[in-house]
């Protein structure tokens, strides 16, 4: 699932015309290295939901046939992301699923993310799986980071600088929201119910993370894959 409702107010005034999945970085908008890391995995649907200037996301996503786009009409009423996913059980089943943000990607990792990720999933331990990017070194990160990480992987959630930040990629499964009767929720909750049993887990990502949720960010983020590339 690809998180792509959201009303961008970070990025105002440029997001009051462009919907910030459709903002683009270094000639690319930030919704297609989504898409693009999906399908050169072989991932065959993405479900993409839609609210804040939808009609532009769905025009742009209309020619894509890799991976096949489904959309989930949130224009009504802005569900947030958990209520966003409660909204598409019906469709991604009983298997474990992608969550993918749209306000970051990676530049320059020697392998897929997503494989790394997938590779490491284990059902009988996690009920979720976070990629995490370095605090320091990477790009957009004006914050002390989200978590530690113990030896076998779990997730540590403590107060204070932290080494890891959420990069905005997770495998989830389904039944976390499975008795959950809101219509509008966050998912955070539910990832800090599993890290609180233990059963949440995370997988350090390879190469540059590049988030991209201001402004500013933008250049900051064009100049680094530029350095990159020289």
């Amino acid at each position: 699932m690809v998180f792509a409702a959201g009303l961008g107010t970070r990025m105002r005034p440029l997001t009051l015309e462009t919907p910030k999945p459709l903002v683009q970085v270094a000639g690319r908008s930030l919704i297609d290295y989504a898409l693009d890391d999906f399908a050169k995995v072989g991932v065959e649907t993405a479900i993409v939901n839609v609210h804040h200037l939808a009609d532009q996301i769905e025009t742009h996503l209309a020619g894509r046939t890799a991976p096949k786009i489904v959309i989930s009409d949130e224009r009504p009423l802005l569900l947030d992301q958990g209520g966003g996913i409660r909204k598409v059980l019906p469709l991604i089943g009983d298997a474990p699923f992608y969550v993918y943000n749209t306000d970051a990607f990676w530049f320059d990792a020697p392998r897929s993310n997503l494989l790394t990720l997938a590779q490491a999933w284990d059902p009988d331990k996690m009920d979720a799986a976070l990629l995490l990017a370095p605090t320091q070194g990477s790009v957009g990160v004006d914050w002390e980071g989200d978590f530690d990480l113990a030896p076998d992987g779990r997730i540590i959630r403590r107060a204070g600088p932290k080494p890891y930040v959420y990069a905005g990629v997770g495998l989830l499964k389904p039944q976390l929201f499975a008795q959950e009767t809101q219509e509008v929720f966050k998912l955070a909750p539910f990832l800090f119910a599993a890290a609180k049993k233990g059963r949440l887990f995370g997988v350090v990502s390879e190469g540059l993370w590049l988030h991209v949720g201001s402004i500013d960010a933008i250049g900051a983020a064009e100049r680094a894959i530029a350095a990159r590339q020289e």
